[in-house]
């Protein structure tokens, strides 16, 4: 992506089924899960770099024995400082105590991290400050066992308001109004109630203390506990957690809007954000690890027991359609598929812009998360020239000369690798010139291959606000001299704003807003469509979020996307480009058929899955017209 998102998290959890010991014969190490957890952790870095966290607990120790680990980090390259930070404090431990290095119970009574319950996370901060106490898993402490509570999620709650209040109301006092902070307290509010209630049973049995608790864990209903934290939940979320004494737990939200997979064999439970993380991590095939439904929660007792439990009545499944286009890792089978479809989908578009001239165009993308899409458009370039060659030489009916066929056959398509990004390259100078400078040179480009005559078609995997393609890539690429720039974006065009965990908040930042309001300016409609979107946005401030209706579509309604896209070209170009710039958007129609199973497309069409979109959204606005910076949710 030209635009760099910060976005999504992704978590890992793993609780081993056997004895440590048997890792320690069957693998050679009793950090077996430790070390699958640094792998898990690692093949889903695309998700989170800003910080990580990693958590254990140990099964059936002694009182007086530490049972819970836990390590977080917010440094430049946050897993391996996590994970050196915990070989460090083993290898510490084994130095001081060399006798335990092949005694397995002694490693898990004395050494940290080992446990047969891990959970790792890794996060990007869409919003606020990237501090340590920002970064998973947040650890709610007790000293009863039942009652601890570890959580790391994806996720983000549109009405995180409501649900603070809803603490205050139940005589809490937390210590943020930050969403991760206010869905910990809930669980942890409804788990300290449901260890209370057995705890009365028992002691009403005749139990003493210490003999109810085994019995409190074993009947530990976490599913009840679940349904009740998550009654009043709105946004996208796939939220882990590990109890104290055990269990353990991930649940999806009911649109499915965020992902989660599984897999379960006779060694390991595994639930993780990406398919393709657990497939190399356990050598699992593509049909063994199953994606968690909408809704449910994949519960893990401390005994071992697995159960999928349906949590929130699952709403219509609307899976984030970013996942495939962006932010999964392009591995996974039918995301690879997929982003090679939205590929192939364009070319017709593509054909059109170059006036059907495909001997005088060369074929590019915009490094490296649209190369998947440039197979697939070039796959489908490759199958439109092959017909013009057939259909030529059928035309000529067996009179065409060896010149005039050999000439046809020889016809191919351009590729070239024309955008170079140079990872390396930073904006250290902060003042305003100088800094539009060296962004202008983070891209550089391959010269010589592009002719005067020549089209040059770039794809991008999306275009959200323009801002590297209007002052990088345009430029670089105009360098080269061709008659006409194409840039192709596999995703439509991005109007709305996320509110479930992606940092696209802003609608004033997307350049297809700019490209609307330039139009309306253009017609004269400005000033009067602007204030009366704002009159009925805030005139819907206090109305209950399933009332609530998004007027923001009004701003693009008059408009076709092929207007819109053609005011993107006129921003993006300036007055700096001499060649013609043209700018291409996948349709929603097609990124559907490319994407049938994630069908979340409120970005492009501001049709919002849950009901707290439409207040984000008219926040958004209100916050555009008043000047204000601040977050809508």
């Amino acid at each position: 992506m030209s635009d760099p998102l910060k976005h999504e998290c992704g978590i890992a959890l793993i609780r081993l089924l056997k004895p440590l010991e048997y890792y320690k014969e069957k693998y050679g190490t009793a950090f077996y899960g430790i070390n699958k957890m640094y792998l898990m952790m690692e093949k889903q870095h695309n998700r989170g770099q800003d910080g990580a966290g990693f958590a254990s607990i140990k099964l059936d120790v002694k009182p007086g024995q530490r049972y819970i680990s836990r390590v977080r980090s917010n440094a430049a390259q946050p897993i391996q400082d996590i994970f050196g930070q915990i070989n460090d404090r083993i290898n510490q431990e084994l130095l001081e105590n060399p006798d335990i290095k092949d005694d397995v119970a002694a490693q898990k009574a004395q050494l940290p991290y080992i446990g047969e319950l891990l959970m790792g996370h890794v996060r990007y901060g869409t919003f606020g400050k990237n501090s340590i106490e920002s970064v998973h898993p947040f650890l709610r402490q007790n000293n009863w066992m039942h009652r601890n509570l570890i959580m790391a999620g994806n996720f983000n709650m549109t009405n995180v308001f409501k649900l603070f209040n809803k603490l205050v109301e139940l005589g809490q006092h937390p210590k943020d109004m930050a969403d991760t902070v206010t869905v910990m307290e809930k669980v942890g509010h409804f788990q300290d109630r449901e260890v209370r209630k057995l705890y009365k049973k028992f002691k009403a049995k005749g139990f003493s203390k210490i003999e109810a608790s085994p019995k409190i864990a074993e009947e530990l209903n976490v599913g009840k506990i679940l349904k009740k934290s998550a009654r009043d939940w709105d946004g996208g979320y796939a939220m882990g957690g590990l109890m104290g004494h055990g269990d353990a737990f991930l649940l999806r939200d009911p649109a499915g809007i965020r992902p989660a997979y599984y897999y379960q064999d006779n060694e390991v439970v595994v639930v993780a954000s990406e398919r393709p993380v657990i497939q190399t991590a356990f050598n699992a095939s593509f049909e063994e690890v199953k994606e968690l439904d909408p809704g449910k929660a994949i519960i893990i007792k401390k005994n071992g027991t697995v159960s999928l439990e349906q949590i929130s009545e699952p709403l219509e499944r609307k899976a984030c359609s970013f996942e495939r286009i962006y932010f999964s890792r392009g591995s996974d089978k039918e995301i690879y598929q997929e982003r090679k479809e939205l590929g192939k989908l364009l070319f017709p578009a593509i054909m059109e812009s170059i006036d059907d001239d495909i001997d005088h165009t060369v074929f590019s993308y915009i490094p490296n998360t649209a190369e998947t899409c440039f197979y697939g458009m070039i796959e489908e370039g490759h199958e439109v020239l092959n017909r013009q060659k057939r259909d030529y030489i059928l035309a000529g009916e067996g009179k065409l000369t060896k010149e005039q066929v050999d000439s046809t056959l020889s016809r191919k398509l351009r590729t070239e690798k024309i955008a170079i990004k140079d990872a390396k390259l930073r904006t250290f100078i902060t003042e305003d010139s100088s800094r539009d400078d060296l962004v202008a040179h983070v891209y550089d480009v391959t010269y010589g291959v592009v002719k005067p005559e020549d089209n040059l078609v770039i794809i991008d995997d999306s275009i959200v606000r323009g801002t590297t393609l209007k002052k990088s890539i345009l430029k670089m690429m105009d360098r080269l001299h061709p008659k006409r720039i194409v840039v192709v974006s596999s995703a439509p065009q991005i109007r709305y704003p996320d509110c479930y965990g992606i940092d696209m908040a802003r609608l004033e930042d997307f350049i297809a807003f700019k490209a609307a309001i330039a139009l309306h300016k253009d017609r004269g409609t400005h000033d009067k469509i602007v204030n009366e979107v704002y009159d009925k946005c805030a005139a819907q401030k206090d109305f209950e979020d399933e009332d609530v209706v998004n007027h923001v579509k009004e701003i693009y309604a008059p408009f076709t996307d092929q207007e819109i896209s053609d005011k993107i070209a006129e921003l993006l170009a300036a007055n700096e480009i001499n060649a013609e710039v043209k700018v291409i958007y996948q349709t929603v129609d097609n990124l559907h058929k490319a994407c049938p199973k994630n069908l979340g497309d409120w970005y492009f069409t501001g049709d919002y899955p849950t009901a707290g979109g439409n207040r984000v959204v008219n926040r958004a606005y209100i916050n555009f017209f008043e000047g204000n910076k601040e977050r809508a949710y």
